[in-house]
């Protein structure tokens, strides 16, 4: 579909977040579409070395996924764009041509979250979300470039919590929660929840 859209070259294809950022060194691409759920290197962790290593390339996120776990880390590793895979050639090519221009190219139903979120810090339900401040930006980062949301999920495991009780403590499903728990062991190093928990005490996370 890419190849067929007026303007558009695509020059690369990679299968995974490792394979993506060596390409983009190699190919200098003007834009990146962007999957989240990839092996080896997610797509916000892929995303957030592109921009930091190559930020003249933009990066819009092109995924399955639009719930606010997914959405604000990508949002805050420096994605332009955010789009989900219903979307259609004209819509992938409007958010293309937003994010060479300087501006968003998000989905409608994505604006909508972020106003809302903006607005309320809370989701409709009343169920509470992560701090409105991080999804302005200004979540310092955590050590070893723990995500806002990798770092409440280390506290809650140095507390005690079992998977099933951070996801209900965070409002979120226990796949997610375990994809968390395996991005904070590979930037950590840590090889388990005890050694985890003592990383935690150690960087202040919880005291």
């Amino acid at each position: 579909m890419l190849g067929l859209l007026p303007g558009v070259e695509v020059v690369g294809a990679a299968a995974d977040g490792e394979e993506a950022v060596r390409l983009v060194a190699r190919l200098d691409p003007d834009v990146v579409l962007m999957d989240l759920r990839m092996p080896r290197c997610d797509g916000v962790e892929a995303t957030r070395r592109v921009r930091a290593e190559h930020p003249r390339t933009q990066v819009v996120v092109l995924t399955t996924y639009d719930d606010d776990d997914s959405l604000f880390p990508a949002l805050r590793a420096g994605a332009r764009g955010y789009l989900t895979k219903d979307a259609d050639a004209d819509a992938v090519l409007r958010a293309v041509d937003a994010v060479l221009s300087g501006e968003a190219g998000l989905a409608a139903s994505v604006q909508a979250r972020l106003l809302d979120r903006l607005a309320y810090g809370t989701a409709p339900d009343g169920a509470p979300r992560e701090d409105t401040a991080a999804a302005t930006g200004a979540w310092s980062g955590g050590p070893d470039g723990l995500t806002e949301r990798e770092t409440e999920v280390l506290a809650l495991i140095a507390e005690g919590l079992s998977n099933q009780e951070v996801a209900r403590a965070l409002h979120i499903g226990t796949a997610t929660v375990k994809t968390h728990i395996n991005n904070l062991f590979a930037k950590t190093g840590v090889r388990d929840r005890a050694q985890a928990v003592r990383y935690a005490y150690r960087h202040g996370i919880v005291t």
